[in-house]
């Protein structure tokens, strides 16, 4: 029988949604545990928070000092220490789980399997190739671990349930001291949601026009409370920081809500934002791609369309 462990993401205060989606994945197949894994300083809110997740069978708790920060070097030991316990490692596909679950994996002598999309089985799974042009079913050898990260924007959040129980371990395994957590920077601005889970998204292209003109986008992600995103031209033209870009070679994302500014709609980018709910395209070219799969599509001039958009919202 399949025992999963999670691991979860968080800021050191708030569980990201990214850890309920790889609930709902582990609960698509018959398992008898699903353990999400908290590594922080002092984990008490995030453990709570993970115990809430309606599939969820306990949460195992691992403070150390130098779990403050998410380093995925000092975490993937500590990790790889727990997995004898279990059959599979989930982590989502994420930033955090893309740096963390190859170390795990490499720890632990295995492969490991990217963006799960869907379940068959516990050994048996489906996922994205090609920028999602075709889809490869994969089966995982059951006499070794599965370490695996789940693609966030094919599963919807585990809902709330009955608060699972709580378990400490001390951190036993040695942890390296070669990488060391210096400083975060982010053009993400500060207090927006987090661009791969937020369920309203705003990205700006490169009709733009400018770093400075970027600034556009800024007012109307915060009108709507929305995360912000880019196109690779944006990123590539210094529009907005490397974290921002969607697509292809960027975030995969499933907002519910997502606004494109000034963006013609490359197939890398679509890539990224295909499992978005309602898809909106500002652009005055009437033939950019984008609009013929946007559920409403705007012609006109961003720099008049989106400053009359963000003053209808304010009032």
């Amino acid at each position: 029988m399949a025992r999963v462990l999670i691991v979860a993401e968080h800021d050191g205060a708030t569980l990201n949604a990214s850890t309920a989606k790889c609930v709902s994945c582990a609960a698509s197949f018959e398992s008898s545990a699903i353990d999400v894994a908290v590594l922080a300083d002092d984990g008490a809110g995030v453990a709570a928070q993970a115990a809430a997740i309606d599939g969820v069978t306990g949460v195992v708790r691992l403070d150390h000092p130098a779990n403050r920060y998410a380093v995925a070097a000092v975490a993937a030991p500590q990790i790889a220490e727990l997995a004898a316990d279990y059959t599979h490692v989930f982590g989502p596909s994420t930033t955090f789980g893309k740096d963390l679950m190859p170390r795990i994996a490499a720890l632990l002598g295995v492969g490991q399997l990217s963006d799960i999309m869907s379940a068959e089985t516990p050994w048996r799974f489906k996922r994205p190739i090609y920028a999602g042009n075709a889809i490869l079913t994969v089966e995982a050898s059951q006499d070794r671990p599965v370490v695996a990260t789940v693609r966030t924007a094919s599963y919807q959040a585990a809902e709330s349930g009955a608060a699972a129980p709580i378990t400490e371990r001390a951190v036993e395994t040695e942890l390296p001291s070669h990488t060391r957590y210096v400083e975060l920077r982010s053009d993400s601005g500060g207090g927006r949601p987090d661009l791969q889970t937020a369920s309203r998204v705003i990205s700006g292209g490169r009709g733009v026009g400018s770093k400075e003109n970027f600034e556009i986008i800024d007012g109307l992600a915060d009108a709507l409370g929305a995360a912000v995103g880019a196109s690779r031209a944006a990123v590539d033209a210094g529009y907005a920081g490397n974290d921002l870009q969607v697509g292809q070679t960027g975030k995969i994302i499933a907002p519910d809500l997502y606004i494109a500014v000034g963006i013609s709609g490359a197939i890398q980018h679509l890539t990224g934002i295909k499992d978005a709910g309602v898809i909106v395209a500002i652009n005055k070219d009437a033939e950019a791609p984008l609009f013929e799969i946007a559920d409403i599509g705007l012609v006109a001039d961003l720099f008049t369309a989106v400053p009359e958009l963000v003053e209808a919202l304010k009032t």
